[in-house]
């Protein structure tokens, strides 16, 4: 079925005040300094997926993680990407404001490969740069090996190229925890972490171990120079539950055992000739480890490590993340 976009809507973001002045050169400072929000949805093959766009230049596009969060958690970190680039933000399919599905097998890292790319012809975007963090990543590095030649650059942020080797590193992590910690996380993963609790609360962790897996275990790995004060493990896991257990399985933070284990992809790396850049915090809950295998794989790449940063290095390194990935897109131009 061919790709259909609809209506989308549309508001102002001002990210530098004007003087209310028009005509002539005040009208043409107040005009650079708008930047026009569109939105609306893409229908996939079947699945509608939302998008958001704003900015000026070559068209970004940015797929985040989870799998199952949506593009909020970006915002409004990378919004000074938009002086540069023309920002387009989706949610994944199942994820944010995006369509479920009834069948949970449909949630796929090739179906929503083929999501980014109905978004891409739709709107009209020819060759993109493609930004994908966290799972995100992994999504950008499946498009990029069937979709190449419809990529200008390649930006992986905080991923993996292979469950194995990440779920090697979660064992490391789950190794250097304070033996009371794993204690509890293995006593709370041994009795079930579904249809536990009230009614309510059996489609998705236990209070208990998200508070322990998210906050305790995992909060180290996400912020260093600059943590969230409002990080809230509860608030995490406000999120997409039914595609969150397919992808990534029911056993817990600390082990990826869905579908997610068909991602193996070292072998296949050194097939992509687009240019690409690969950055990472040093304590990043996907470690440095992977980061420098990817490098090592893909030909002519970039490797950045951030410094003082976890998970979220555009959160701990604003300013430098911002400029890595502008100097990357627009350096020689």
């Amino acid at each position: 079925m061919k790709p259909i976009v609809f209506a989308a809507l549309s508001v102002l973001l001002i990210l530098v005040s004007c003087n209310g002045k028009t005509g002539g050169k005040s009208s043409s400072k107040a005009s650079s300094s708008l930047y026009e929000i569109k939105e609306g949805f893409v229908d996939a093959n079947g699945v509608m997926i939302y998008y958001k766009i704003f900015g000026k230049g070559e068209p970004l596009v940015i797929v985040h993680g989870g799998p199952g969060a949506s593009h909020d958690y970006f915002l409004p970190y990378l919004i000074p990407l938009a002086r540069k680039n023309q920002l387009i933000f989706i949610d994944e399919r199942g994820s944010g404001r995006s369509q479920k599905v009834e069948n949970v097998s449909d949630y796929t890292v090739e179906n929503m490969v083929e999501d980014v790319e109905a978004v891409r012809q739709v709107l009209d975007l020819g060759k993109i740069n493609l930004l994908g963090h966290s799972y995100g990543g992994v999504l950008a590095q499946a498009y990029a090996l069937k979709y190449q030649q419809n990529l200008s650059h390649l930006i992986l942020c905080s991923t993996f190229h292979s469950t194995q080797k990440v779920n090697e590193t979660f064992t490391r992590m789950k190794g250097k925890m304070p033996e009371e910690l794993r204690t509890r996380i293995d006593k709370l993963e041994k009795a079930g972490l579904y249809g536990q609790g009230k009614d309510y609360e059996k489609g998705r962790y236990t209070p208990e171990y998200m508070v322990a897996a998210w906050g305790e275990g995992y909060f180290p790995y996400l912020y260093q120079n600059h943590p969230d004060a409002n990080y809230d493990p509860m608030g995490n896991g406000i999120m997409s539950w039914d595609l969150y257990r397919e992808m990534w399985g029911s056993h817990g933070e600390f082990v990826i055992d869905g579908n997610l284990r068909s991602v193996e992809y070292t072998d296949r790396l050194s097939g992509l000739k687009v240019p690409t850049l690969v950055t990472v915090g040093d304590n990043d809950q996907c470690e440095p480890s992977l980061a420098r295998d990817m490098n090592d794989k893909i030909p002519g790449s970039k490797l950045v490590i951030f410094p003082k940063s976890g998970h979220m290095t555009f959160v701990d390194q604003p300013t430098l993340f911002i400029s890595t990935v502008d100097e990357f897109l627009h350096s020689g131009k």
